[in-house]
Order: structure tokens, then C-alpha cells, then sequence
């Protein structure tokens, strides 16, 4: 009975952290300034909205945690200096939609 209950506390725990890894955000941005969010009206679409500040051409993307289905991101964005632009991703229909949304940035 003891055993049982050892492993079933292993189990749970396992779960418990794989989830949390499964659910933690992308990297967020460090140069753009960018906001992250699920689309108002679907909530399996991630967006991620980002502004350059920089003196430089940095491109981005929009990296979206699906929840069951497999994660995606979205296109490439450029942007040169001060400029702004969105990128976004859809998450399959089958999946429970979009548990987190975070950015991934580059310099040109």
C-alpha cells in the first residue's frame, strides 16, 4: 500500500512539473518592447505586438505554447528603427488553445 502511494505522489509530482514547464512562456523580449495576449474573440490565436526602440533592424516572432497540441509561432517580423509590427499563431482545434505567448527577437 505504501509503495502505491510513494509512486502515486512521484506521478503527481512529475505532472505537476512538466506541466508548469509546458506552460512557462517563451523568452520574453529583451530589446523590443512587445505585449503578449490571446486574441479577444479566439482564444486558440497568440499575438505578440512589439515596438523597436533600438537604433537597429531587429526582426521577431510570436512563440505560442499550444496547451495539448504542438506548439507553433508565427511569421517573421522585421522592424527598423522605431518601428512596430505584429506576429501571431495559431494553436490546432483540437488542443485546449493558447497557455502562454512569448517573443523571440534577433538583430538583423
Amino acid at each position: 500500500m505504501f509503495k502505491t502511494l510513494r509512486v502515486a505522489a512521484v506521478v503527481a509530482g512529475s505532472v505537476a512539473l512538466l506541466s508548469q514547464w509546458l506552460t512557462t512562456p517563451a523568452s520574453a523580449a529583451t530589446v523590443l518592447n512587445c505585449d503578449t495576449f490571446v486574441h479577444h474573440n479566439d482564444n486558440y490565436v497568440g499575438i505578440a505586438s512589439c515596438g523597436n526602440p533600438t537604433g537597429q533592424t531587429w526582426r521577431f516572432r510570436a512563440v505560442i505554447t499550444c496547451g495539448w497540441a504542438p506548439d507553433v509561432v508565427g511569421e517573421w517580423v522585421t522592424l527598423p528603427p522605431g518601428g512596430s509590427g505584429q506576429s501571431q499563431g495559431s494553436c490546432g482545434r483540437l488542443g485546449t488553445g493558447v497557455g502562454a505567448v512569448g517573443v523571440d527577437e534577433r538583430q538583423v
